[in-house]
């Protein structure tokens, strides 16, 4: 009717069921990266205080980044109670698109990212997988700009019956498209460290976190040979429901 007021639907915030199991997977290349092993102590702080069957392999080459990728999706799809969420930590030398292997051959992270989707990992069909990928992504280094904002407007569809191939899906890059990511010798890598960090101490949907994550790494400056660097980290999501980890 011509004039009627149309009341504004209330959001429905469905959450994932995180009850059952939560397993987690590490690739970490150490040759020539120094620091690792202090992002690897927190990620393994992370995952216990999280609940995680965690596993975590070193100096994995290309091939055995693919490898050990579809060993964890058997593991999923054999597990004896049912899978609520699977993490993937993936950890080298990279630029976009790709990852370095201990080996020095390249591997295509769409390869890996399509070993757990709803086509190819059942256990997992509708449930959370989450990527972490600590690499560079390129070789621009960000100075740093005025500030400034964009908003971004996400919409989806849900279908009853079917559901797409790639959702519930949450990439979280070290660094956007086409930058370097900075890691600390001793320290470890600013993202891994900030991210470990939100996780294991606040609570909330993992959007959310990221954000917090992405908050404290916009404010701070790393300085590499002698000039101080901005670094911040890209987020792409497909999930469908709110994530809790706590």
């Amino acid at each position: 009717m011509e004039g009627e007021r149309i009341e504004p639907q209330p959001l429905v915030e469905e959450a994932y069921d995180m009850s059952g199991a939560r397993l987690a997977l590490t690739l970490c290349v150490t040759k020539a990266r120094e620091g690792s092993e202090a992002d690897l102590s927190a990620l393994e702080r992370m995952f216990q205080q999280l609940r995680f069957e965690s596993t975590m392999k070193k100096d994995p080459t290309a091939q055995q980044f693919q490898e050990e990728l579809e060993k964890f999706q058997h593991v999923i799809d054999t597990w004896k109670d049912p899978v609520s969420c699977a993490f993937v930590v993936l950890m080298a030398h990279g630029e976009e698109g790709l990852l370095e292997g201990e080996d020095g051959k390249k591997v295509r992270l769409e390869n890996l990212f399509e070993v757990l989707n709803n086509k190819n990992c059942q256990a997992l069909r509708a449930k959370p997988k989450v990527y972490i990928v600590q690499a560079c992504r390129g070789e621009h280094r960000d100075l740093g700009e005025t500030i400034g904002g964009d908003e971004v407007v996400m919409v989806t569809k849900d279908n009853p019956q079917t559901i797409p191939t790639y959702t519930d899906a949450l990439h979280v890059y070290s660094t956007v498209e086409g930058y370097i990511a900075y890691r600390h010798d001793q320290e470890g890598s600013a993202f891994i460290q900030t991210l470990t960090d939100v996780f294991s101490s606040r609570k909330g949907p993992i959007l959310e976190l990221l954000t917090e994550v992405t908050r404290r790494m916009a404010k701070e400056e790393l300085v590499q040979e002698g000039t101080a660097r901005k670094v911040n980290p890209e987020i792409q999501s497909t999930l469908r429901k709110r994530l809790y980890l706590q």
